[in-house]
């Protein structure tokens, strides 16, 4: 581990002769960069009182890339000198071909800073994350004498980037990364059920080691095993259904989300290609994706092609306004770059992918939302989950349900999904609460290969007509 920042341009590089090679390899294409990358990340997991794993992790490289129409040429190295740059810049300046294209304007410089630069890992020494990942587990066993297991992972991270453009623009950005998760098995009368929670963003590993973060993140978990100990079998069948605040917007990630994305509209796989300004979504839903928000764990600074990120209004009132853009998709479709071009590391291409996506709250009052639920589901915590972009069908699985009739939240259900599209899904919001709240720092995000942390949010939602998916009716 060092504390020396990432200065390529200083101790591998000469930045004149970097931009020569750059230029020459962009020579006649609309677009590309030279992406350099320093990343270091740890993970402690302990489980069942043992310390499983304890890992470090890192890794440093570049990437160049050249675009022209629709074509982009990518070569990544993890020997970051002159000699490797030259031999990517020839490879990535195939895609090129006979040239003729000229160079798209520079993303525009920002001053905006939303996290920190220091080293989360450099908070607390090896021996005090274990001493309070032992006092995890020793909490939780002592909270119920029915916990039989107790698992809780520590990690934190540090990824440091520098973009050079062949305008001769240099851009900074060193990202800070830190996230706690813990679960927890109970057992009653032969049956096991398991809770978890975590939470994190970017921000050092200091507020994470306190107390009075993981003792909350245990009882929470430990409620969550308590409720599903209780739970029957979900009914099967068509229902009305409402949503919690928070988590449960990854439902709204991943079958609207996605489908806002630039390259699927331009390459017309999405339900919502063709649709700008028109109403997608019933009166009062507005969508957002937003990289701005301080310490969240989907928030970037600059994108990985140096474009600020942005606040950017997807949906509003329920009419289709924005897609999510990313240089390239944006050139090709005529409009702005968002903020919204991702990779995951120097070893990817970027490609436009979400920060933080959420939907603004509403007026109704959550409380009464229920009340006019005869028949339902309230759907407070969710797992893992599928979407079709083009046809925006999507099943995702409750972690945490209620059975509801009339007005009344009744007992715990189990093996509950749902299952529907996203237009459709959207048309039929009923209600919308006033109870906004976003996730504790927990996304991760998978497209094409490649994954990104990012952020979702809702608030308290009422749909109508969902399948549920679950025993007989």
């Amino acid at each position: 581990m060092t504390d020396t920042p990432f200065r390529p341009f200083e101790t591998r590089l000469d930045e004149a002769r970097a931009l020569a090679h750059l230029r020459a390899a962009l020579a006649g294409a609309e677009d590309g960069e030279l992406f350099l990358e320093r990343r270091r990340s740890e993970a402690i997991v302990l489980d069942d009182g043992r310390i499983k794993t304890a890992s470090y992790d890192a890794s440093e490289g570049f990437g160049l890339r050249a675009v022209r129409g629709e074509v982009a040429g990518y070569a990544h190295s993890t020997e970051i000198s002159e000699s490797a740059l030259i031999r990517a810049g020839e490879t990535a300046r195939l895609a090129v071909g006979r040239g003729g294209g000229v160079l798209a304007p520079p993303p525009r410089a920002t001053n905006l800073r939303l996290y920190g630069d220091a080293d989360p890992m450099a908070d607390a020494n090896f021996a005090a994350k274990i001493e309070v990942l032992r006092e995890i587990d020793a909490y939780a066993r002592a909270a119920d004498p029915r916990v039989i297991q107790v698992s809780a992972t520590l990690s934190a991270g540090l990824q440091e980037v520098e973009i050079l453009r062949p305008e001769g623009l240099r851009i900074k950005d060193v990202r800070p990364m830190a996230r706690m998760n813990v679960s927890v098995i109970l057992e009653d009368a032969g049956r096991r059920e398991q809770g978890g929670h975590g939470g994190g963003g970017r921000f050092g590993l200091t507020r994470l080691l306190e107390p009075s973060n993981w003792k909350p993140l245990i009882d929470e978990a430990i409620r969550i095993a308590r409720v599903n100990l209780g739970a029957v079998a979900a009914p099967a069948g068509m229902m009305d259904v409402v949503l919690g605040p928070g988590w449960p917007g990854v439902l709204l990630h991943e079958a609207v989300g996605h489908g806002l994305e630039g390259d699927f509209n331009r390459k017309q796989t999405s339900a919502f290609a063709g649709r700008m300004g028109q109403q997608v979504a019933a009166r009062g839903v507005t969508v957002l994706d937003d990289g701005t928000i301080p310490d969240r764990r989907g928030s970037i600074t600059i994108d990985d092609e140096g474009t600020p990120s942005g606040r950017n209004v997807l949906i509003e009132d329920g009419v289709l306004v924005g897609y999510m853009q990313d240089r390239q998709n944006a050139r090709l479709m005529g409009a702005a770059p968002t903020g919204n071009g991702r990779r995951e590391s120097f070893a990817h291409i970027p490609m436009p992918r979400m920060t933080n996506t959420y939907m603004l709250g509403g007026k109704d009052d959550p409380g009464a939302i229920l009340a006019d639920l005869k028949d339902g589901i309230y759907a407070v915590g969710f797992g893992g989950g599928q979407v079709d972009i083009t046809s925006g069908k999507f099943v995702f699985s409750c972690t945490e349900a209620y059975r509801v009739r009339n007005g009344v939240v009744g007992e715990a259900i189990k093996g509950a999904t749902l299952i529907g599209d996203g237009a459709t899904a959207l048309r039929q919001i009923r209600a919308i609460g006033n109870d906004l709240a976003l996730d504790p720092g927990i996304g991760n995000c998978g497209k094409a290969g490649q994954w990104v942390p990012v952020g979702v949010g809702q608030p308290t939602l009422m749909i109508g007509g969902l399948t549920v998916g679950g025993s007989a009716a």
